[in-house]
């Protein structure tokens, strides 16, 4: 039960840390302090659609008309070196990025692109000939499927 509500407390946290937080993993990531740069942050603050740079230079770029596709990427690398989000390679078409750095799993529709967290721990063995040659310190799975709503459409059930 302890472990329930640690996980859940830091989930509350991540989802809901404020604007001094903001300012706080910026200058964590040694960035400048801009609006533009506080508007990214802003932006994948409790960000579960696994935006790419694309996605969020768009959704930025509606306040900040001057904003570059460079300050989006550099803004993810100095975040990514700080251990602030995620890059996820599941989508071989874009890098997408998780500000959600705790440990969990992925799954992605091959339909429409939705990826979800899956928050469940898989205990998975490494082939013994593996296994002398590594010490395995964690895991990273990949799930890939249709989602409901792209099989409905795809069956032809409106819903």
């Amino acid at each position: 039960m302890r472990i329930v509500i640690k996980i859940y407390l830091a989930l509350e946290l991540f989802l809901y840390y404020n604007h001094s937080m903001v300012i706080s993993i910026l200058k964590t990531a040694t960035l400048r302090l801009t609006p533009q740069r506080t508007a990214i942050v802003e932006f994948l603050q409790g960000n579960t659609g696994h935006p790419s740079a694309e996605d969020i230079f768009y959704a930025v770029k509606k306040r900040f008309q001057t904003m570059s596709f460079a300050t989006v990427y550099n803004t993810l690398e100095a975040l990514k070196r700080v251990d602030g989000i995620r890059e996820l390679k599941i989508d071989s078409s874009r890098r997408r990025y998780d500000p959600n750095t705790m440990e969990h799993h992925h799954l992605m529709c091959h339909s429409c692109g939705t990826i979800v967290d899956i928050h469940t721990e898989y205990q998975l063995d490494v082939p013994p000939e593996v296994s002398k040659k590594f010490d395995v310190v964690g895991n990273h799975v990949e799930f890939f499927g249709i989602c409901r709503p792209c099989k409905d459409r795809e069956a032809g059930i409106s819903g």
